[in-house]
């Protein structure tokens, strides 16, 4: 007597799950431009390296004498891999079975995926396309088991405290998978096949009367200009490589260092564009970026959220290979002014940053918070509030550069305690920008004057001279004032005497992270 019986039906329930939906289902997945969740997670790690959770979970239908009539694969796959030869977590939906929505083994194990990436302290990668429940749907699973918790968004929480966790929305995500995708540090879409949405077109349609497709109500378009999504990417294969890119900066988890990786862009390079990249007239904008590019090691940045927020920059980068956290002002956005969407942008990539450990440099061009009614209405002071006060609160290193503008409250956003500041010639400080200053301060010397416009500008000349850089220098206001080509090699040196005081910030940290 043997098992072999027993280890064919193993042999036979793990094909079927290969086989996902079936072929039918597979091909119109195909047709529709999009992969199966089997290709999604072959697509993102290294080659050869997915060790599958649970391949045998499903539904089971049993004849009268208890033999296999059917089998059903959950409709969920979870696994570890590797990317880059680091261990992770991946799972996601199956559209194929059931158009994603959970099925009961689906469910457990998508609630199971959380808890295994704590418990494993890996990075843990979700590649969403799916709804939550039907009315039509079954109700919780029958079968009893240890994986679950009180709450079920209890342990989806907890990630975020403690290890990376990246998500991708990949098809049309609604409901609990929609929620799971924004609960994430790095989120990505796919413009060509996915939407994000609290409820579909018939849902809507019936409740609100609105009459729209599935793109008019949570494309592309409009999730990554609003910030329920990070980036978007033009198709599945782009979306998986952001995914690839971000991880690239993040340590495995809040005890461990991010990884420094080997580099040869020379520490001392001084970049001659550097000298003349801030025009002398003061209205005048530049391209940030470009700066970012001439100081940072050479195609290092990662950008994250430029679609929303669009006054602030945020990403990731490396400096002589550490990672480290970039946030700087795009003037060529709202003069670089902080609005209350790019509050909110840099207050969650500071948190970011004081989660994993990453120091942060600030390229600050910052006339202070957007003013006027919209702004007024946007509540722009809380959000810009809480953003200087998390800055506040941050343990770890920050260097700030003073490439143009400082000024107003939400200037102090971009200095965190105990900064490295380096000041540019470019640089101008105070409470307000001049002009703003001399409007109000001088209002009716102005409206008194032969030729107000010319008074004005003599003003405003004249009070511009006062915020030069040179007295901040001489009181040690700053750091030091710099030839702007010196810039990467201050920085360099600069991460190189913060990299040993990192690992005493290691843990989970003081300010909660929070999508």
């Amino acid at each position: 007597m043997s098992w072999q019986s027993e280890v064919d039906e193993i042999k036979k329930r793990r094909a079927a799950a290969l086989e996902q939906g079936g072929e039918e289902t597979v091909a119109r997945q195909h047709e529709k431009g999009r992969l199966t969740i089997r290709e999604r997670i072959d697509a993102l790690i290294d080659p050869d390296s997915f060790d599958e959770i649970g391949k045998m979970a499903g539904g089971a239908e049993y004849g009268s004498n208890g033999e296999l009539i059917d089998f059903t694969p959950a409709n969920f796959v979870l696994g570890f891999a590797t990317i880059d030869g680091r261990r992770v977590l991946v799972g996601g939906e199956d559209f194929t079975i059931k158009g994603g929505s959970p099925s009961q083994a689906g469910l457990r194990k998508s609630v199971y995926t959380e808890d295994l990436a704590l418990q494993s302290k890996v990075p843990l990668i979700r590649l969403h396309e799916g709804a939550g429940g039907s009315v039509g749907g079954s109700g919780g699973p029958s079968v009893p088991g240890p994986v679950f918790a009180p709450s079920r968004f209890k342990s989806v929480a907890e990630t975020l405290t403690t290890i990376p966790v990246a998500s991708a929305g990949l098809g049309a995500v609604a409901g609990l998978p929609a929620a799971r995708l924004v609960s994430s540090h790095f989120s990505v879409m796919s413009k060509s096949t996915a939407q994000i949405l609290v409820a579909g077109p018939a849902v809507v349609e019936r409740a609100m009367g609105e009459k729209l497709t599935k793109d008019e109500l949570g494309g592309a378009q409009v999730h990554t200009r609003n910030g329920t999504v990070d980036n978007g990417a033009e198709d599945e294969r782009a979306a998986l490589s952001q995914i690839r890119h971000f991880l690239s900066y993040m340590p495995n988890n809040v005890w461990d260092l991010a990884p420094v990786k080997p580099n040869d862009d020379p520490v001392d390079r001084m970049e001659e564009d550097l000298l003349h990249i801030v025009p002398r007239e003061r209205r005048r904008a530049f391209d940030m970026r470009k700066l970012l590019s001439l100081v940072l090691d050479r195609e290092s940045f990662f950008e994250m959220g430029p679609g929303y927020g669009r006054g602030q920059i945020t990403g990731l980068a490396r400096l002589n290979g550490q990672p480290v956290g970039i946030w700087a002002n795009d003037g060529r956005h709202l003069a670089g002014s902080m609005t209350a969407d790019g509050a909110r942008k840099a207050e969650r990539f500071i948190k970011l940053c004081e989660t994993f450990s990453l120091p942060i440099v600030a390229f600050v061009d910052e006339p202070g918070f957007m003013i006027g009614s919209k702004a007024e209405k946007e509540a722009t002071i809380r959000a810009g509030a809480r953003t200087v006060l998390t800055a506040a609160m941050t343990s770890v290193p920050w260097a700030s550069v003073m490439v143009r503008r400082s000024f107003g409250v939400a200037q102090a956003a971009h200095y965190g305690p105990e900064s490295y500041v380096l000041a540019w010639p470019s640089a101008e400080s105070g409470p307000l920008p001049v002009e703003g200053g001399v409007a109000v301060a001088f209002h009716r010397e102005i409206a008194a004057a032969e030729d107000p416009d010319a008074k004005r500008k003599e003003l405003e000349d004249m009070l511009a001279a006062r915020q030069s850089p040179f007295p901040r220098g001489e009181a040690l206001s700053v750091h030091e004032l710099i030839d702007p080509r010196e810039t990467r090699p201050m920085l360099c040196r600069w991460i190189d005497r913060v990299q040993p005081l990192l690992p005493d910030l290691l843990g989970p940290s003081a300010i909660p992270y929070s999508p």
